[in-house]
């Protein structure tokens, strides 16, 4: 076995007040279509933060560790993996447990290390690009040309979905809640982005597009955006929402769905079944991996912690302060 205590360091939750500790248990072996991963890096998501409140329980079958997303070096494979063998360095999509030093996850959700990058940046990759190109590119089906609108894009999804979005040819705007983190934006590559808490998107959007609107809108907000969003998308555009952090009930006026066509969208990965992350993880090797070797686009990495700060890295993510993805590395 890769360690000579056959057990594992992982968060705890605790029931009472759920703080967070380290503890251990038992080495997972892994299934037949499975990898064990020695964990180097793993990325810290909203999701984490609301199923440690309780209010985000893990899906069936899922593991009750926190953490959606790792890299690390392969020290185990199972019997029916083919494609990776002991020692491959790789990043992945987790159903649960990344927060551990030793995790297993499923074979066809692993991709490698993209050129140039270090274990650390792999691990900001997977939960963010996963959810953008299937939100994004495969549900709202964005083209070279297009306007698209980013909501909250100084997050983890938003500083992914920018430059993403525009290495495949669309205008990029975003919305972002102080000036520093639009300055953010603009710098990974959206044309404007407006500060919705001193600023109305829609009318100032309206006018950046010379009346235009947009084609795709990508909203983590919901709430009175449900709404907004309606009036600021162009004709057949497609609005696609991953996330209501104002809420999903919204009362709303559904005649421009009407008069412009419109296609109301949404999805959550961690739902999405495993030939469906697997389908995702395929086009992303063959689409975005090679931008992403080449430098064109790139994770923006807010800030570090050492697994033991485990607190401090949610905490970070709770402020609402950061600007991309935090990364908690692990010592071995």
């Amino acid at each position: 076995m890769p360690n000579n205590s056959k057990s594992r360091r992982v968060v705890l939750v605790d029931s009472n007040n759920r703080s967070l500790s380290i503890g251990s248990e038992a080495l997972p072996e892994p299934a037949a279509d499975e990898v064990l991963l020695k964990v180097f890096a793993a990325g810290v998501n909203r999701p984490d933060l609301m199923q440690r409140q309780g209010k985000y329980p893990a899906p069936k079958g899922a593991s009750p560790i926190l953490g959606l997303e790792v890299s690390g070096e392969v020290i185990a494979v199972g019997k029916d993996v083919k494609r990776w063998k002991k020692g491959d360095l790789l990043c992945g999509l987790c159903n649960g447990g990344g927060y551990a030093d030793f995790t297993v996850l499923p074979a066809r959700q692993c991709l490698p290390i993209p050129k140039g990058l270090t274990l650390t940046q792999a691990a900001a990759l997977p939960e963010v690009f996963f959810t953008v190109w299937h939100n994004v590119f495969q549900r709202g089906k964005l083209e070279a040309g297009e306007n698209v609108l980013i909501h909250g894009g100084s997050s983890g999804i938003g500083s992914a979905a920018i430059p993403l979005a525009k290495a495949m040819g669309a205008r990029v705007y975003a919305t972002a809640g102080s000036a520093e983190k639009c300055a953010a934006c603009e710098e990974l590559g959206a044309l404007h982005a407006v500060n919705y808490k001193t600023e109305d998107f829609v009318s100032v959007l309206q006018d950046a597009t010379n009346g235009r609107g947009m084609d795709v809108i990508l909203d983590m907000v919901g709430g009175e955006y449900i709404q907004k969003n309606l009036e600021l998308a162009t004709l057949d555009g497609r609005i696609v929402n991953i996330a209501f952090q104002q809420g999903a009930k919204s009362q709303i006026n559904f005649l421009p769905v009407l008069m412009k066509r419109l296609t109301l969208t949404a999805s959550t990965l961690r739902a999405q079944n495993a030939s469906q992350k697997a389908s995702i993880a395929k086009e992303l090797e063959e689409q975005v991996w090679p931008l992403i070797a080449s430098g064109e686009v790139l994770p923006k990495i807010d800030s570090v912690y050492a697994f033991e700060d485990i607190e401090k890295a949610h905490a970070r993510m709770e402020s609402s302060e950061h600007i991309g993805k935090i990364i908690v590395e692990i010592n071995h």
